[in-house]
């Protein structure tokens, strides 16, 4: 079992020692942010094998804490979760296999995800990671009613992770040489996130199912970068128009960040 903790721009009493980029997460097309299940000062993520375990180690920490109010609380998980190639793959409720967009060594993960020195942040904040958590609705009961076909063609590639022009799933594709979106349609969900695969997004994405009942399943949409502009903003931007929007509704998450390995970073969210 393990804890990660993400920082909110509200903790950060001293504005000269906050991450550039933290703030609250913005609104994106189609998104309809419950305030409720939205932003937060902390963000602890509590990972293992047992969901009863995981659970009850997230009600310790809540009670043993002191003043501590939940903003929001998730339960998510990763079906068919597995390491393939180095990759983290998990199957999401739409039956898809996600993950093979991440790099098999940890060497291009850190490059990025990881801050580095001189791109403008916190001495203290080199080393960590901007974290971007989205609480994704999807309408499965409407996905499900398409033929599989269909669904390849508004995702771009096979529920298997092989692509729709024949590149092998743990290689990229060239879209340039399909320019019209005859094999890979240009609305389809990988082709907008990265038009050219071969200079992927710097993130790194790692997504949890979740399924809260009466109907309200999704994604739990986690990914880490060195910077949001040029990461899942750039993505999110382009996603707009997606052929995929109506069978999804962002309604909460947010931004924060990882602090670097050590404790250096208390000095910088602790009052003056």
């Amino acid at each position: 079992m393990s804890a990660a903790v993400g920082l909110g721009a509200g903790v950060f009493v001293n504005s000269a020692v906050r991450p550039a980029q933290l703030g609250p997460m913005p609104s994106f097309a189609g998104d309809l942010l419950d305030p409720a299940q939205s932003h937060g000062d902390v963000l602890v993520q509590v990972s293992g094998e047992r969901a009863e375990q995981v659970r009850a180690a997230a009600d310790r920490l809540v009670s043993d804490v002191r003043g501590w109010r939940v903003r929001w609380r998730i339960e998510g998980f990763r079906g068919d979760n597995r390491v393939e190639d180095g990759r983290g793959l998990a199957r999401n409720p739409f039956h898809f296999t996600e993950g093979f967009g991440n790099p098999p060594d940890e060497r291009r993960t850190a490059d990025r995800a990881l801050v580095r020195a001189g791109q403008g942040e916190p001495e203290w904040a080199v080393g960590g990671s901007y974290q971007v958590v989205r609480i994704i609705r999807l309408a499965t009961e409407l996905w499900d009613k398409d033929s599989v076909q269909e669904q390849e063609r508004i995702i771009g590639r096979r529920r298997d992770g092989r692509w729709l022009d024949g590149t092998p799933k743990d290689e990229q594709p060239n879209f340039a040489v399909d320019p019209q979106g005859r094999l890979t349609p240009l609305d389809s969900h990988v082709r907008l996130a990265a038009p050219d695969r071969r200079n992927p997004p710097p993130l790194i994405r790692r997504g949890y199912s979740y399924d809260r009942g009466d109907g309200d399943t999704g994604l739990v949409f986690s990914c880490f970068q060195r910077d949001l502009a040029t990461g899942f903003e750039a993505v999110q931007k382009r996603l707009a128009g997606e052929a995929m929007a109506p069978y999804m509704l962002t309604t909460g998450g947010g931004y924060f960040f990882v602090p670097p390995p050590g404790n250096a970073w208390l000095d910088a969210v602790a009052p003056a």
